[in-house]
This record gives structure tokens, C-alpha cells and sequence, in this order.
């Protein structure tokens, strides 16, 4: 059976091959050529792969990463497609789960929501709620930069705390969107934002995600 993380490194190499390489996506300055140079180092070059994390790497991470952008967009696509060597950690099923799901996911919709005529994919409950798990462990983190309280909320009902702080602003909605609003995507994630007004446009604006 196909995983999460397979199923959305398929779509998202369909969905990059569908756009062309100098498609705009909802990465600030990255067009999809630069958005899949970005997905090939990460899980091939992990010595440039660092500098997601350290800085003192960035530079050497943009090098690289500028280098497979300028290679042959068709060639990005099919590396993405049959994913990292045997090799890799990332070859493993379960971490090309774990570190993959959602990065696949997100990547996805940063290539369709650029789109003038996107629309918003139905997703089964089992992937939703594989989304929302990822919601409430990661919500801490990517809330960190939060300029007031932060709060992630199903319509179920059930929450999570993504940035403690008065005011306070509750964030309502799917899984999925939960996920791009609190990932930085917020002008592109469907969602109902409460709260006093000045908090909820600072929150709208501000620099959330990892």
C-alpha cells in the first residue's frame, strides 16, 4: 500500500510538471524551478541540506540548491519522482513518513494555491488526521514567532496551543489549513480567524512556520 508521503511526492511532481518551471508559488522569491531544486537537495545533498537548519550553512545550501536549478527542470521532476538513493535514510518507509508527509504536502499546495483557479482538495479522514497530529506536535514550534496568544482549532472542537500571550486569536478550521495557516501560509489557507482586530492582523502577517 502507498503511503502518505509517497502518494504526496507523486502528486507534487505531477503538479510541478503540470506548472512549468517558471511558475509562481506561494514560496516568497521561488518559482517552481527553485521549489524543486529545494525538494532534490533536501533529501540528496545532505551536506547543503544543513543549512535549513544552521546558518552558518545557508550559504552553502544556496550554492547548491542554485546549482540543481539551473540542471534541466524534466531531470528535477524525475528525481523527485523516484526520491532519494538507496542510500539515504530517506529511502527508509518510515522516514520518508515521518520527514516527508508533510513537507510533500505543503510543498504541494505552495505549486496549487499560487494558481489563480485552485480549489481545495478533499482529503480522507485517515490524511486529516494525519495532518492534524503533525498540528498538534509541531504547534509550539512553528507558533514560536506568534506576536500574541495563538490557538488551532478543529470544528470539532478540539484544539491546540500553538502560542500562549494575551490577546488571544483562535484559528478555525480543517486540518489542512490549520496546517498551511500555522506553516506561514496564511493569505491561502481557508480558515475563520478570531480575535480583536489588531491582534488578528498581526497574526495574519506575521512570520509563522519553521
Amino acid at each position: 500500500m502507498s503511503t502518505h508521503a509517497k502518494r504526496e511526492r507523486l502528486l507534487l511532481a505531477d503538479l510541478l510538471e503540470a506548472a512549468g518551471p517558471e511558475a509562481l508559488t506561494l514560496c516568497d522569491g521561488w518559482k517552481t524551478r527553485d521549489l524543486a531544486a529545494h525538494v532534490v537537495v533536501r533529501e540528496r545533498r545532505a551536506d547543503a541540506a544543513g543549512g535549513l537548519l544552521v546558518s552558518v550553512l545557508k550559504a552553502r545550501l544556496e550554492r547548491v540548491q542554485a546549482e540543481f536549478a539551473a540542471k534541466p527542470y524534466e531531470e528535477l521532476i524525475q528525481l523527485i519522482r523516484t526520491g532519494p538513493p538507496r542510500f539515504s535514510p530517506m529511502a527508509l518507509k518510515q522516514v520518508d513518513e515521518a520527514a516527508n508527509t508533510v513537507e510533500f504536502f505543503v510543498h504541494a499546495e505552495d505549486v496549487r494555491r499560487a494558481q489563480p483557479d485552485w480549489s481545495r482538495r478533499e482529503l480522507n479522514p485517515v490524511f486529516a488526521d494525519v495532518l492534524w497530529s503533525n498540528v498538534e506536535k509541531t504547534a509550539r514550534l512553528v507558533g514560536r514567532r506568534s506576536p500574541v496568544g495563538l490557538v488551532l482549532r478543529r470544528p470539532d472542537g478540539r484544539t491546540a496551543v500553538a502560542h500562549k500571550g494575551t490577546p488571544v486569536v483562535t484559528v478555525t478550521g480543517e486540518p489542512a489549513e490549520l496546517l498551511l495557516f500555522a506553516y506561514g501560509r496564511q493569505s491561502a489557507a481557508d480558515v475563520q480567524v478570531e480575535g480583536d482586530q489588531a491582534a488578528v492582523e498581526r497574526v495574519r502577517k506575521a512570520e509563522l512556520g519553521m
